[in-house]
């Protein structure tokens, strides 16, 4: 079965950097995209960032452009989200997730931007 496991959230100071990571198991990963998603209390959740399938081409939110970099290791069937220069409105629940025949999740994890 199709499973999603986030890791490396946490607490940041605004201005850090902090690197997330989703391990994949259950399909064949390399033909996938792959997709990072966050909720903040009270708003929707929002697309963040997705990776193709294959060699990966990232694309990002303009809320994150340019500050967060999404990556694939498709030997270690892993995606990455690494998030530099992180603001407060950055606090959210970040969710992995994937369309293998139908929408799979992750547990989510916490990441807190806060002085």
């Amino acid at each position: 079965q199709v499973q999603l496991v986030e890791s490396g959230g946490g607490w940041v100071q605004p201005g850090g950097s902090m690197r997330l990571s989703c391990a994949a198991s259950g399909f064949t990963f390399t033909r996938y995209p792959m997709n990072w998603f966050r909720q903040a209390p009270g708003k929707e959740r929002e697309l963040v960032a997705f990776i193709t399938q294959g060699a990966g081409s990232p694309h990002y939110a303009g809320s994150v452009e340019g500050r967060f970099t999404i990556s694939r290791d498709n030997t270690k069937n892993m995606v990455y989200l690494q998030m530099n220069d992180l603001k407060p409105e950055d606090t959210a629940n970040y969710s992995c997730n994937a369309y293998v025949r139908r929408d799979y999740w992750g547990q989510g994890t916490q990441v807190t931007v806060s002085s």
